[in-house]
């Protein structure tokens, strides 16, 4: 019985980053900066920051915008305004006149990123990077 408790929360937490109604299906990009690790999902003109790292008290302000430049970095548009809360972002982007940038990979500055920790995702198959970026 000791052991359902223990996993219970486990099994809770499995679904933490779990793609909103409008980004299922999309591939997630992992940005950690200034100590909080997102989920980043583009879909036109709207991105989606989930946070996946665990934070002691977390305040929205100093979140909302780890979280718009989490979603600069992989949409390549500006971000017009974040709503949302700790745990979930959703951004308005402005990528233009031209829509949302071809090239999602683009950026509008320069980052210094360091490499923390990569591998293959069994799930996609896919190569997986953590990084730590900052805006030079």
């Amino acid at each position: 019985m000791r052991l359902f408790f223990l996993l219970c929360p486990l099994v809770l937490l499995a679904a933490c980053n779990t793609a909103g109604p409008h980004f299922r299906g999309l591939p997630a990009t992992t940005v950690t900066l200034d100590g909080s690790t997102f989920d980043v999902r583009v879909n036109g003109k709207l991105a989606e920051a989930i946070r996946t790292n665990p934070e002691y008290a977390p305040r929205f302000g100093p979140i909302r915008a780890r979280a718009g430049k989490a979603m600069e970095m992989v949409s390549g548009c500006r971000v017009k305004e974040v709503r949302g809360d700790q745990a979930q972002a959703t951004g308005i982007l402005d990528c233009g006149k031209g829509g949302p940038a071809p090239d999602r990979l683009k950026r509008q500055g320069e980052y210094d990123c360091l490499t923390l920790d990569s591998y293959i995702s069994p799930a996609t198959n896919e190569l997986v990077l953590d990084l730590d970026c900052t805006l030079i």
